[in-house]
């Protein structure tokens, strides 16, 4: 699971999405789309952006959910926590 979050995590653009996100949580892809090409000059489809959420996704580090016919994408902060963990506090105690 970790290996996922390290793969999710070495692309520049879905790093730029996950702070999209931390930012403002529970975006759309059109809306996703659009503050990477007003923000960062991204200028990437659709598609290629919705593939880089699926990478995300897999990884954990994102959930959706679908409102009629709208689907929202919200950022989930758990695998980045447990590798935290993994390192600042072995054993579960902090050093």
């Amino acid at each position: 699971m970790a290996d996922d979050v390290f793969k999710a995590l070495a692309d520049p653009t879905r790093r730029k999405i996950l702070d999209e996100l931390t930012e403002r949580d529970g975006q759309t892809l059109f809306e996703i789309c659009g503050r990477l090409a007003m923000r960062h000059g991204l200028a990437s489809s659709r598609q290629a952006i919705s593939q880089h959420l699926a990478v995300l996704e897999d990884a954990g580090l994102i959930r959706t959910r679908r409102e009629g016919r709208y689907k929202f994408h919200d950022l989930c902060t758990e695998p980045l926590e447990r590798i935290a963990d993994r390192w600042l506090k072995p054993n579960g105690r902090r050093q």
